[in-house]
């Protein structure tokens, strides 16, 4: 069973433990991929956001979150955000954004591994 870290579910969450399904991802992935494919991002305060849009080019892109924030950020997979995103470190999910407990839910049962998974 996956550990919930900081985040509450409801209990009639359509992801209970008899559909519940693990993805496994690639640790060392293209760090837009796995933006792109997650639709989350963590801000510096350990909150996580939901994406609106993401528009890449080249090494930068632009993301805006559902509670308007836009911000300009850098490929790079060895970044405060991809770390935090590879390893689970948000405490909590943004009021703003409205995250649905499914997505979360998936979010923290999905494995990043060295060896195993997906390359997006």
């Amino acid at each position: 069973m996956a550990v919930n870290k900081g985040f509450t579910l409801p209990a009639e969450s359509p992801l209970n433990e008899t559909n519940k399904k693990k993805k496994y991802y690639r640790k060392n992935v293209d760090f837009f991929k796995l933006v792109e494919k997650l639709k989350l991002w963590p801000s510096r305060s350990g909150t996580l956001h939901g994406i609106k849009t993401i528009k890449i080019t080249g090494n930068i892109a632009e993301i805006t979150t559902h509670c308007d924030e836009t911000f300009v950020v850098w490929n790079s997979r060895t970044s405060r955000a991809a770390r935090w995103l590879r390893n689970k470190w948000c405490v909590c999910a943004c009021k703003t954004c409205k995250i649905p407990a499914w997505k979360i839910e998936k979010y923290t049962s999905t494995m990043m591994t060295q060896k195993w998974g997906a390359n997006l």
